[in-house]
Order: structure tokens, then C-alpha cells, then sequence
């Protein structure tokens, strides 16, 4: 197994099989044939007397070995790709691109809309936002299966960077004729009311109850469901309250009959954060991207 009779570029195309999963995404990726791809896994099994990826359903699943040496290797191919990348400019409006972007339902819907706008004189580059396990995030950019993700503050390792990207205040929702918000919404009339929590998890509190906690109140949740369209849904049609993030919740009432109103104590806002690999992070088409996604924000 001397290195000098090893193609390092094939290097390149076993890290991108390994996480693409599948040699036709892997020759999209690499700007390839898959029969180029093909036989440069050819390649490599012969030199590593393994078959290094088999398949299973529509996966190229990795081998025992495959895994050890992609743990051995990715660091080093990250710094050499790093090297390289730092010595050629990066033009959004001639390069093809594809970003991966992680993104929740609710982030969704207020970055996607003014991030596209912006792109719009880019044509050659391509977006694909998904929702992935937050136990998940370091290892997906860490892969490079995502470039960036949004999300809340969340603990990370030295090896993931974040930043603030905005501060999210929350607000409460009503249908315009709800008989409690005619006045004004004050601690008794919230408090009186039956509310929608927004959740992925079927029990525990959101992140409001734990400021009315701390005042000595508590309210009553009606209904719990996953997703704030849905909970509008309902609030619109029902004399339920709704707790959420302003930014979204502006979306949401400019289409609807729902009124916007400031919650009866002071709750702790939601802070936004980007996250990325900190070993990519002075590629220059990454480089580019983190500051459209910061200009958006």
C-alpha cells in the first residue's frame, strides 16, 4: 500500500462516495461520468484489497476498513483541500455550486424566501435545505453533508464555529376577534386562556413556560402539535393563544386573520445561530456563501 502508487485524487472520490452514499450522486458531485467513478472505486478496492463500499438498497454502505480510513484521512485531505482552495477565487456568477443548508421548518420559511432573492443573479448555484437530527449537526458538517446550519444555540465541539446571526423575541398570537385581546393582553387574560405548544417533543415544557415558571404562574396547554403553520391553522379558527418567534409570526399574519401582540411579561428571546466546520471555513466559496447567509439574516 505505498502511497506512491496511490492516485491521490482518488482520494477525492472515495471521501465523496462516502458521504454521498451512492456512486451516481458521487459522479454529480465530482462533475464526473459514474463509469469514470466506477472504475476509480475499481481502483481502490484493488489497492486496499478491500471492496471498501457495498451495496445495500440504493446505499453504498462503507466497510469496516472504509470506516478506519476515512477517520485516518479525511483531516488530512481537509487541510490539503484547504490549501488549495485558499489560492483560487471563488465567482458565484460562473461556478456551478450546490449548497447544503440545515435547516427546521420554522427557519425554513424566513431564510429560504430573502435568500433566494439574493441569489437570483446566480443561476449556476443550487440549494438543497433539509431538516436533520440536532444530535446529528456536527457529524453532517463535519462530513460535509451540510455546509451550514441555523439553528438555536446548541453545545458544540472546538471543531464547529457559530455565530449570532439574529435575536428573536416572542409574541403572542390571536384570532382578531378573540374576546380576551380587545383590550390589550394582560398577565390575567393570557393566563385565563388555552394555548398551542409548538413541539418536536410529545411532553415538557417550551421555552416560555419556564420564564412563567419562574414567576410562580403556569398556563393551560390544549393542544401540542409540531409545526407553527399548523398551530396558526388553529388559532385562527379557534379562541386558542399562540406563543412564537416574531419573525415568522409576521409571515404568518400578513396571509391571515391573526393578530400579533406582546406577551403580558417579559419572555427570554430566541437566539439564531450559524453554524459550519471550522477546518472549511477560509474556502473561499464558503466564505462567500456564510456572508449572503449573514446579510439575509
Amino acid at each position: 500500500m505505498a502511497l506512491n502508487r496511490l492516485d491521490l485524487n482518488l482520494l477525492h472520490v472515495f471521501d465523496t462516495i462516502y458521504r454521498e452514499g451512492s456512486l451516481t450522486r458521487a459522479a454529480k458531485a465530482l462533475h464526473l461520468t459514474q463509469p469514470a467513478v466506477s472504475h476509480s472505486l475499481s481502483r481502490l478496492r484493488e489497492h486496499f484489497n478491500d471492496p471498501l463500499f457495498t451495496r445495500q438498497g440504493n446505499q453504498m454502505v462503507p466497510t469496516p476498513l472504509a470506516r478506519r480510513f476515512l477517520e485516518s484521512m479525511r483531516p488530512g485531505l481537509t487541510q490539503i483541500q484547504s490549501a488549495v482552495n485558499q489560492f483560487h477565487a471563488f465567482d458565484p456568477a460562473t461556478h456551478r455550486k450546490t449548497y447544503s443548508l440545515g435547516l427546521r421548518d420554522v427557519l425554513e420559511s424566513t431564510f429560504l424566501p430573502r435568500l433566494m432573492e439574493r441569489l437570483n443573479g446566480y443561476p449556476e448555484l443550487e440549494i438543497v435545505s433539509q431538516r436533520i437530527p440536532r444530535r446529528d449537526m456536527e457529524t453532517q458538517l463535519a462530513a460535509g453533508k451540510l455546509d451550514f446550519a441555523v439553528d438555536v444555540l446548541l453545545p458544540v465541539s472546538n471543531q464547529t464555529s457559530h455565530e449570532l446571526l439574529r435575536r428573536d423575541r416572542l409574541v403572542v398570537l390571536a384570532r382578531r376577534e378573540h374576546p380576551l385581546i380587545q383590550n390589550g393582553l394582560n398577565m390575567a387574560d393570557y393566563l385565563a386562556a388555552k394555548h398551542v405548544l409548538v413541539s418536536s417533543r410529545t411532553e415538557g415544557p417550551g421555552i416560555e413556560d419556564f420564564e412563567l415558571s419562574r414567576l410562580g404562574v403556569r398556563r393551560n396547554i390544549r393542544l401540542r402539535c409540531q409545526h407553527y403553520f399548523a398551530a396558526c391553522r388553529v388559532v385562527e379558527d379557534t379562541n386558542l393563544l399562540l406563543t412564537m418567534p416574531e419573525t415568522y409570526a409576521r409571515i404568518i399574519a400578513e396571509r391571515s386573520g391573526i393578530e400579533i401582540m406582546d406577551p403580558p411579561a417579559d419572555l427570554p428571546a430566541l437566539d439564531v445561530h450559524l453554524y459550519w466546520h471550522k477546518p472549511y471555513e477560509k474556502e473561499p466559496a464558503l466564505v462567500w456563501f456564510r456572508d449572503q447567509l449573514k446579510a439575509v439574516s
